[in-house]
């Protein structure tokens, strides 16, 4: 018996996106504490449209709608301006 899920793949994707950024060499200045980096997928997710699934073969068919060059291009766009924008004045102690 299938397992019912239910996903967002857009969040999915930009989790793991922001964490790659954020260790990067690029962005080792920006503050990527747990906190910030929550609040950076948040505003990101914010800007972006969901992508919910209920099953494996629909968020397969999500992460190919995902990949084109346009959807990397937005994503990694809003991802920096994120990163920028929270990471540069981190709102905590």
């Amino acid at each position: 018996m299938a397992t019912t899920m239910l996903v967002n793949v857009t969040e999915e994707i930009i989790t793991g996106l922001v964490g790659f950024y954020l260790r990067g060499v690029e962005y080792q200045t920006f503050c990527h504490c747990e906190h910030c980096e929550t609040k950076i997928i948040a505003a990101v997710l914010n800007e972006l449209p969901s992508y919910y699934v209920t099953n494996e073969a629909d968020r397969n068919e999500a992460f190919a709608k995902l990949n084109t060059e346009d959807q990397v291009e937005r994503m990694n766009r809003t991802i920096i301006h994120a990163i920028h924008t929270i990471g540069q004045k981190p709102n905590h102690q």
